[in-house]
């Protein structure tokens, strides 16, 4: 392994980081940075000339390129050990209470998010590696404060699939010649160099979910990195199985590319719905009404555009023999209200059926009380089928324009809906800052990707002139003002620390009125982390 010259690691050392932040484990992470890195920077800067486009004026389309690899015969590798059957999976944070009620949920897949989910404070990046590397070991015991002890079950856990950090994330945590390691590279391969022998010693492997790709070219270099690890630490090639999150506008219109980039590697795709909204928004911000959506609540899965991309994902997935997983089911049971549980779970029920219905193979929920409802409706679609890749929905025809459809999403855009952007936005972001990236708001599980939502639609409203429809606000145009008066008004009603509040009502602002749009929220944010 490579020695650790120009290697720092600047975060602190508690107790047993020593067993992650071993000198080869370092070793490891400085060799991906040094073969990886400068292409990684490349592609965020292709990212900011494809921005520049579309803010001249032009839109997506399939790309006239690579249609020799839409064209062509090929599929993606079988499915691997552990991920033949997905008609469940839950998603959450990797802090030891989560790993532990996850695993134990019934689900058939656990995605182990050190992403959105997850806030990466340097406490929260090292122990939830040290989380996941117990886990496999089945040690990891977690006692409450109240004295409550979590254990791992007996019998068979949740698959684990690990969600690393975006591309566009860095760790200064840890510096090679003074460089920020990607965040990507870093969760990537401390999970595979501490895991990737023990998942196979446990007949399992090294699984993973790529977040934010906007592009096939973002495909390859994850491709050329599972490559790269699996030849350096003498695991055997193609053990690695990667699903794909199609959550960003531009990669709706590359899911086949992406798919043959990562064929030997692939497991299949996602329909991130969340971030897919915030995308939408982002990439359009400034071209008027075609790309201006109605309040956050108000998009459901049977947009026209949205209906598009899903139907499209499906049919992308099983012509080339892929997993095609459904999207988030984020509703957090209430223990005081079963009213609000039984309108909730009804709605629940309803996006689950219809997404086994179009052919999905499985999807997300959010909650372990949501499991035997994910599982009662995948059950009910597939019987003792693991999957229905038979389902190859070769009817479904989508062109570009349904998936620009922005337009015809129905809806308004009312002040209700502007208070609770803000609101959800600022509430989140006093957890994020506070170490807690996955917060119960309102009966919905929120993370980074709602709250990129909340933020983004109120800077698009801002600054595209926007007049509020229907209640006391019709009428009112969405102005700076506007939007700070609310967000002094919504933090007053909110318990507990103050200041806390402020600093998050802050950032809150800077994000949401500011001229220049940040790419995300949480780059600002992370700065103002320890």
């Amino acid at each position: 392994m490579s020695p650790l010259a120009g290697v720092e690691v600047t975060g602190a050392r508690h107790d047993r980081y020593e067993e992650i932040l071993t000198p080869e484990a370092l070793g490891f992470l400085a060799e991906l940075h040094h073969a990886f890195e400068s292409r990684r920077r490349e592609l965020l800067a292709r990212r900011v000339e494809r921005e520049a486009a579309l803010a001249r004026g032009e839109l997506f389309d399939f790309l006239p390129e690579t249609a020799p690899v839409r064209d062509g015969e090929w599929r993606v590798a079988e499915p691997a050990p552990g991920l033949v059957d997905r008609r469940v999976e839950i998603t959450g944070p990797t802090d030891a209470k989560m790993t532990i009620n996850a695993l134990n949920s019934g689900a058939r897949v656990w995605l182990a998010d050190l992403e959105d989910a997850n806030t990466p404070a340097w406490e929260n990046v090292v122990e939830g590696q040290l989380n996941l590397r117990d886990a496999i070991d089945r040690t990891l015991v977690f006692t409450s404060p109240a004295g409550k002890r979590y254990t791992l079950d007996d019998g068979d856990l949740a698959t684990i699939v690990v969600r690393p950090r975006g591309w566009h994330l860095t760790e200064k945590h840890l510096l090679v010649d003074g460089e920020r390691l990607a965040g990507a590279l870093v969760d990537f391969g401390l999970y595979f160099f501490h895991c990737a022998r023990r998942q196979l010693d446990h007949g399992s492997g090294p699984y993973f979910y790529l977040p934010k790709l906007e592009s096939h070219l973002e495909a390859r270099l994850w491709n050329d990195v599972f490559l790269f690890a699996q030849e350096r630490l003498g695991i055997p090639r193609g053990t690695i199985r990667a699903t794909v999150l199609i959550e960003t506008f531009p990669a709706a219109f590359e899911m086949e590319e992406i798919l043959h980039e990562l064929r030997e590697h692939s497991a299949g795709l996602n329909a991130g719905r969340w971030d897919y909204m915030f995308s939408v928004v982002k990439k359009f911000r400034t071209r008027g009404t075609d790309f201006l959506l109605p309040d956050r609540n108000a998009v459901t899965m049977t947009a026209p555009f949205i209906r598009a991309y899903t139907e499209l994902l499906v049919r992308t997935c099983h012509k080339r023999g892929a997993h095609a997983i459904g999207g988030m089911a984020a509703f957090i049971p209430s223990r005081r209200d079963p009213r609000v549980n039984e309108t909730a779970l009804a709605k629940v029920r309803e996006d689950k059926t219809r997404e086994a219905g179009d052919g999905f193979d499985g999807s997300w929920v959010a909650h372990p009380d949501l499991v035997p409802i994910c599982r009662e409706v995948f059950d009910a679609q597939l019987g003792e089928r693991p999957h229905q890749l038979d389902q190859v929905r070769a009817e479904v025809t989508v062109t570009a324009a349904q998936l620009l459809d922005v337009r015809s999403t129905p809806g308004t855009r009312t002040e209700a809906g502007l208070r609770a952007n803000i609101s959800v936005g600022i509430q989140y972001l006093a957890s994020w800052l506070a170490g807690t990236g996955a917060v119960a708001i309102n009966n919905l599980m929120e993370d980074a990707a709602t709250a990129e939502i909340s933020r983004s639609q109120v800077w698009q409203w801002l600054h595209n002139d926007v007049t509020l429809d229907g209640g006391s606000g019709s009428g009112v145009l969405v102005t700076r003002e506007l939007v700070e008066r609310i967000a002094y008004e919504e933090t007053a009603k909110l318990d507990g620390d103050p200041a806390r509040y402020d600093a998050a009502r802050s950032l809150f602002l800077e994000v949401a009125v500011a001229d220049e749009f940040v790419d995300f929220l949480t780059l600002p944010a992370y700065e103002r982390m320890p």
